[in-house]
């Protein structure tokens, strides 16, 4: 009571008033279903059409109550109506002959997984071959409701309303009566996924890459069988608004690929109109305002927009258009950040914003909706490119918060963390070539067969390398290379208003090496099924981060919402040709504070220090969760990593070094490929326990030809109350003597000049790296927020710059090249100044 109490009390007089209204409304429909037996009635479309002339004759037929007269009207229509959709019948044989021209795979492709979908098997989630047929039938509806109200037996081999992993059935009740997130009632993810109708997307693709009727006669008698099991607001599939939205655009791809004038078919589209236009009418009702303001919300609006635009046969088209459209606009500033990050920060659900706009963008393109044209083009720049910057060099993007699994379009079961089709719709839209990856996928010539301006390439086109970024406003920030190294770090706020789909992974990272993940998000699992699952797939300690005695970051309460979060704060960010530099914090842990700084040399070395500041006695454990494809072994205080021919070490300076793979007592060596998934991986953890403040560091060697030998920690020199904290490392390696440095002066020295030391090198960088080789006593310096490099003795060295610079790299292998603010730089070695020379290469020589 007093939490509910707290949530009114915080409610303005908007939402007070529109939630009363639902209430009420829903009470009123309650107490109908009660009275009159909900059920399809098809001289409804009568009184829900336009009064279009267009559609006189299917007007006088369904007057006349000849449904198979008003079917052929209506097939007729919609074959030769003006192109609304992404697709349409009149265009099937072009759009299906250049499809087969340019991906010669396609039809066999399109055929084998159609033909899993005819033999009752169904790829949902992360589950393969689920059959929604419960043995034994259907079990017994919920006992308050008068017989009339109890569906028929499914006419085609579907249960509509079962989960088939738990076995499990939700009861058929009124939709506001539903308790669909009771695990008792099963996994109402994989019921709802299976509603969607998505596959009817693979059914149509099969039909028009081979012309065979067996696909579009499945998607018809499931049609059928759907509206005799699910009458209106009945059951599990009518609770949630955005499987409706996700419903009727599934069923909007159905008209455009089977409406056939020609086939001597049962009045499906007449019993299609009615259903769409009913469903769509309860979604206006019940928009996510303040349930699920988020993707819910954008979802619910797209399809309003998109059926609105594309339906105008139906009565409401034209103010569901304007509503989908208005609330389509008004959410891009409050979701999407100034930086193209969606502001729940997961990128699954920036993938589905993309997404949303996308389609937006498309259908307002089709229609001509001019405003609407230049707001969702602009919006679609900002999401793809922050896709793209999140995405490695294959078109993958790491798994961060939640991952439910879905897919707006998922016509050929490409993997929802696979950007590539997204990028390559966005790329032509916007006409910037740089998002795409690789050749447009078939994806895209279904989602843009509708504008016939649109050309492409079967060449695979050249993109310009990609740079390290960040995303400052949704808080993410990434490294990258030329060989194909993707860092991403995670230094953003704890998701958006509940942070429903965030997890407690502040600080948290994702790494690939050379194109491969090496260092994983262990993903979602579940959302309700399962609910220590669900807590345990979200804690810190499965994500690449530190925790302190045990604890996590971020404290869940229940599935989607959180009883205490972290507030994390970024220090620095530096991007430089030669390395990227991230120091941020937290404070999940308070009174301790966890501060991490990555410093990610191109190529070549990444370093993570972690500093537990504080006081008193601490255990502190750093996790590194692996991808499975690689095999790791574990030596003392080094870790290979092999894969594929590649090699990667991990080497710790202290601490107890651990791998678990599968274990059931700790719970680590487990990650979720997919939603419904959970695999055994393996887990390396490194603890370490001692007086705050103290370091746990880790130092990954990504360059064979130089691998890492011993990593130690070395004392920082500095005069008396000089720095508030700083630790060094020297890493020896085959080939070099590297030495790191981080350093934060004490707040009363902020702004003075002040250096410290490590050895014989003198500095006032806040990080400092610098390499030694046999031939050259300074090969290579990175240096964050410094002035001043130096060594003395016969063979000395000095940088000096005539004030501090944000970032400098200095590759002295040669010729002094420099990038950065390099500005008055003068380097000097052994007497002997160098001139020189910016270096603007993407990677320097390591």
């Amino acid at each position: 009571m007093p939490g509910r109490l707290s949530r009114l009390a915080r409610m303005d007089r908007a939402e007070l008033s529109w939630r009363a209204a639902a209430a009420a409304r829903i009470a009123a429909g309650r107490l109908h279903v009660r009275v009159v037996a909900p059920a399809w009635d098809r001289g409804t479309l009568l009184s829900v059409l336009t009064a279009s002339t267009e559609l006189s004759a299917v007007r006088d037929a369904l007057a006349a109550a000849r449904w198979q007269d008003a079917q052929r009207a209506l097939a007729v229509h919609f074959t030769s109506a003006p192109q609304r959709f992404l697709i349409s019948a009149a265009a099937k044989r072009d759009v299906a002959a250049r499809i087969r021209g340019d991906f010669p795979q396609s039809a066999a492709q399109a055929t084998a997984r159609a033909d899993r979908i005819l033999n009752g098997e169904y790829d949902l989630l992360g589950y393969h071959g689920l059959r929604f047929a419960a043995a034994g039938g259907r079990a017994a509806v919920h006992d308050a409701l008068p017989a009339a109200l109890r569906p028929s037996a499914p006419s085609a081999a579907v249960d509509w309303q079962f989960d088939p992993v738990l076995n499990r059935r939700p009861p058929f009740a009124f939709w506001a009566d539903v308790p669909y997130l009771d695990a008792a009632c099963g996994d109402h993810k994989v019921i709802w996924e299976l509603n969607r109708h998505q596959h009817w997307l693979a059914l149509g693709r099969a039909y028009w890459l081979t012309d065979d009727p067996k696909y579009r006669n499945r998607c018809l008698a499931e049609l059928r069988s759907w509206l005799d099991t699910n009458p209106p607001l009945m059951g599990i599939n009518w609770t949630s608004m955005l499987e409706l939205a996700f419903r009727s655009l599934s069923w909007l791809w159905a008209i455009n690929f089977f409406a056939a004038p020609a086939a001597d078919d049962a009045p499906w589209l007449v019993d299609l109109l009615v259903a769409i236009d009913r469903q769509l009418a309860h979604v206006e009702r019940n928009l996510s305002y303040y349930f699920s303001p988020n993707t819910h919300l954008l979802g619910e609006a797209l399809a309003l927009y998109v059926t609105g635009t594309a339906l105008p046969e139906l009565a409401a088209s034209g103010r569901r258009a304007a509503l989908g459209r208005k609330i389509l606009l008004d959410e891009i500033p409050r979701q999407i950040a100034a930086d193209g990050g969606h502001c729940e920060r997961s990128t699954h659900y920036h993938r589905y914003t993309l997404d949303f706009y996308l389609l937006a963008l498309i259908v307002a393109r089709i229609g001509g909706d001019g405003d609407a044209i230049s707001r969702f083009g602009e919006v679609v720049g900002r999401l793809a490119t922050a896709a793209r910057v999140l995405s490695d060099d294959r078109g993958r993007m790491p798994h961060i918060g939640d991952d439910d699994g879905g897919a707006l379009w998922p016509i050929i079961g490409r993997a929802p963390d696979d950007l590539r089709d997204s990028l390559a719709i966005a790329a032509t839209l916007v006409d910037r070539p740089e998002l795409q990856v690789g050749r447009a996928p078939e994806e895209a010539y279904w989602m843009l067969a509708g504008l016939s301006t649109v050309h492409f390439d079967s060449r695979v086109p050249i993109a310009a390398p990609v740079r390290s970024a960040s995303l400052p406003d949704t808080g993410y920030y990434v490294s990258r290379s030329s060989a194909g190294d993707h860092l991403v770090i995670d230094g953003g706020p704890h998701g958006y208003q509940n942070g429903g789909h965030a997890h407690a992974d502040a600080l948290s990272l994702t790494l690939t090496v050379r194109g491969l993940p090496l260092l994983i998000d262990t993903g979602t699992g579940c959302y309700t099924a399962d609910a220590a699952l669900r807590d345990r797939m979200r804690s810190s300690t499965l994500h690449n981060t530190l925790t302190l005695d045990d604890r996590q970051q971020s404290v869940p309460r229940g599935p989607f919402h959180w009883a205490r979060v972290a507030t994390t704060r970024l220090n620095r960010w530096r991007s430089n040709d030669g390395f990227d530099y991230f120091d941020g914090a937290h404070d999940g842990y308070a009174p301790a504070e966890h501060r991490r700084r990555v410093l990610a040399l191109h190529g070549d070395l990444v370093v993570v220090a972690d500093l537990v500041d504080g006081e008193g006695t601490h255990r502190a454990a750093v996790h590194w969760h692996i991808d499975p494809r690689w095999t790791v072994d574990a030596r003392g205080v080094r870790v290979t990593l092999a894969r594929d021919g590649e090699r990667v070490g991990l080497t710790v300076p202290h601490g107890l070094v651990e791998t678990f793979v599968g274990d059931p007592v700790s719970g680590l060596g487990w990650y979720s490929p997919a939603y419904g998934r959970v695999d055994r991986t393996t887990t390396v953890r490194v603890s370490h326990s001692a007086t705050a403040p103290f370091w746990m560091i880790a130092v990954f060697d990504l360059n064979p030809q130089n691998p890492v030998v011993a990593v130690d920690m070395v004392p920082v020199w500095a005069e008396a109350g000089a720095v508030s904290h700083a630790t060094a490392l020297r890493i020896t390696r085959t080939a070099s003597i590297d030495h790191v440095l981080f350093a934060e002066p004490a707040a009363e020295h902020h702004g003075a000049a002040v250096t410290w030391r490590i050895g014989e090198i003198e500095t006032d960088a806040r990080m400092l790296f610098c390499r030694t080789t046999a031939d050259r006593p300074i090969a290579r310096i990175a240096l964050v927020d410094g002035s001043i490099v130096r060594t003395a003795g016969r063979r000395g060295f000095a940088l000096a710059l005539p004030r501090l610079v944000p970032d400098l790299h200095a590759d002295l292998t040669t010729d002094a090249r420099l990038a950065g603010q390099t500005f008055g730089a003068r380097v000097v070695v052994a007497g002997r100044e160098y001139a020189v020379a910016p270096d603007r290469r993407a990677a320097p020589r390591v």
